[in-house]
């Protein structure tokens, strides 16, 4: 069986240690804070970051990946192996998909031997990264690329995502709440509960007053989608605006009511934590829908 070699981004908040260990390659997006571009070259530390943005009111940009390095990752990762899976950061959120499809069609007529597919795993964070982590585990079951792709294109709809911020200023610069919600629901002590839809896109959901309601709201959201299917969870992951109390208190409370003992932790990194800011807790699993 040919052999294939699965590519994902930064914006899946997977561990480094997990990344190198499983021989993945990756994709680099970049942002500037504080007037200075950070990228595969220059990274900040997730720490300074999060303190930038806290303490210091620094607020991070962020940039799509263009088809040119795109063209560049792929290439550089045929002269390992002609057949790639590379795992997309989702289209609602980003037009960097879109960039990737046309760049892997213009390396594929450069270099006629290779086979690159482009999956959008209308994921983000470690959504992604748990998207990432199903299909490490068809890989290493001797699946073909094939028999990955169709696989992960079944487990779409059920990857589902569920998170809460703790300041909704960042949301409103994102566009995702008006100002009058982000002014009045800080005042009030309102946290939005949001989900990423089928298609991709951020959607508010509930909210909740209160950091201790919201965080139990994510674990009640897991026992409405997981009903009838909670087997399916070998592992469920969860990322962090550097926030890894609030993370490990979830943890635990999935662990008293489901059962559930393997999980995955990491801090959300900066792509990511640019838009939902320092202590966004994000819950992910498999559900019976998103």
């Amino acid at each position: 069986m040919e052999q294939f070699k699965i590519i994902t981004n930064t914006t899946a908040d997977l561990p480094v240690k997990y990344i190198e260990e499983k021989q993945l390659g990756l994709v680099y997006y970049n942002y500037i804070m504080d007037g200075v571009p950070y990228g595969k070259d220059k990274e900040l530390d997730w720490k300074e970051f999060y303190h930038l943005m806290r303490e210091d009111g620094k607020m991070p940009t962020t940039s799509q990946v263009n088809p040119q390095q795109f063209k560049d990752c792929f290439a550089e990762y045929l002269k390992e192996c002609k057949n790639l899976l590379y795992i997309s950061f989702s289209s609602g959120l980003t037009g960097s998909c879109q960039n990737a499809v046309l760049a892997a069609e213009e390396v594929m007529e450069e270099i006629p031997d290779s086979h690159i597919v482009v999956l959008d795993s209308k994921c983000a964070s470690m959504g992604e990264g748990l998207f990432v982590h199903k299909a490490v585990q068809m890989k290493e079951q001797g699946k073909s690329m094939e028999e990955t792709v169709e696989y992960l294109e079944e487990l779409i709809p059920h990857l589902t995502h569920v998170f809460t911020v703790d300041d909704l200023n960042h949301l409103y610069r994102g566009g995702r709440v008006s100002k009058a919600t982000a002014i009045v629901g800080t005042i009030a002590g309102i946290k939005p509960i949001l989900h990423v839809d089928d298609e991709g896109h951020l959607v508010p959901i509930s909210k909740v007053r209160g950091r201790k309601k919201s965080l139990n709201a994510l674990v009640d959201y897991m026992e409405e989608k997981t009903s009838g299917c909670l087997g399916k969870n070998d592992i469920v992951f969860i990322s962090h605006g550097d926030a890894l109390e609030d993370a490990e208190y979830v943890k635990n409370e999935i662990e008293k009511r489901f059962g559930i003992k393997q999980f995955m932790i990491n801090h959300i990194g900066p792509t990511i934590g640019a838009h939902s800011g320092p202590g966004t807790i994000a819950l992910f699993f498999e559900g019976n829908s998103r």
